[in-house]
């Protein structure tokens, strides 16, 4: 009989290699990233920014399998909140990756809210806070695009709390449950990106645990995140700083979060993402070693 524990399944991120872009110099090349990964004791991983990883299915199938991983989602951003306007700008993107994901066997879809500042800059994009005009078109548009998603490439959009948009804090992290549909929308839980913006994620497990349909797995510095938001420093600088940290010498402890996940008995990914964009190529692979022993000893 299949037990609770066994249905969290483990896996790690081309984030957590320092990658954030499709090319940049300062990130490790994808087949550094691949044997790595592999070679780190995880068998699951995410597509990462799109045009990392090779974009021919076939071929990306055959990397993977030869190294013994799978996939299990493609990641998106999206600016829903603007409405209508931006339909078939977003759709062209997502139906891009959504296709992909869906060819090399994924299920979900990660879809993360655009930012109100410039991550790297910290240049103000637009407002902090949305209207309730925007409330209204980022969920309506949000379950158009998991509608959509669903029918065409048989894949569950899971939406990620992020910091520096506008999806972020316990506050409106519920008003966006509450204003979408429980059968089209769920949530990829950030534990780290959820305690940066104040959060506890063992709650939101317990108070919305249907909704919670993926996981990723990242801790914070306490004292790093007390200084970057005291400064009101951007996410992108904050990573520069170490604001996110090797498990487990951050917050929130993962040990509930995974209990609390576990207790939910469904299938649940549970993706290590530690962001530490740039680092150098050399440091991933340790610390990668590490977290998965640490999350072995965890039961995951």
């Amino acid at each position: 009989m299949t037990t609770a524990k066994t249905r969290i399944r483990i896996g790690s991120a081309p984030d957590s290699w320092g990658v954030w872009f499709p090319d940049d110099p300062r990130q490790v090349p994808w087949r550094r990233f691949l044997d790595e990964v592999a070679g780190a004791g995880y068998r699951w991983i995410e597509l990462g920014p799109y045009g990392y990883l090779p974009t021919d299915p076939a071929r990306l199938t055959e990397e993977t399998a030869v190294r013994e991983l799978r996939v299990s989602a493609g990641t998106v951003f999206t600016g829903l909140h603007h409405g209508p306007a931006v339909w078939e700008k977003t759709w062209a993107h997502v139906s891009d990756v959504a296709a992909l994901a869906q060819a090399v066997g994924a299920r979900h879809l990660v879809v993360i809210p655009s930012f109100w500042r410039d991550d790297k800059t910290g240049a103000i994009l637009e407002d902090s806070t949305l209207t309730a005009a925007q409330w209204r078109d980022l969920a309506r548009q949000t379950e158009r695009l998991a509608r959509e998603v669903r029918d065409h490439y048989g894949l569950r959009v899971v939406v990620h709390p992020h910091a520096d948009t506008h999806i972020d804090s316990e506050e409106n992290v519920a008003r966006f449950l509450h204003a979408t549909d429980s059968d089209l929308v769920s949530l990829c839980l950030d534990t780290g990106h959820y305690a940066y913006c104040g959060g506890d994620s063992v709650k939101l497990i317990e108070t919305y645990g249907e909704r919670i349909g993926y996981l990723h797995l990242k801790q914070v510095d306490p004292e790093v995140l007390a200084q970057v938001r005291s400064a009101g420093t951007p996410f992108g600088p904050a990573v520069a700083q170490g604001v996110m940290c090797e498990p487990p010498h951050g917050v929130p402890a993962l040990e509930p979060v995974l209990a609390a996940a576990q207790s939910l008995d469904v299938e649940l990914f549970a993706i290590v993402e530690q962001d530490m964009y740039p680092c150098d190529p050399d440091k991933p692979l340790p610390i990668a070693e590490r977290t998965r022993a640490f999350l072995r000893s965890c039961g995951a």
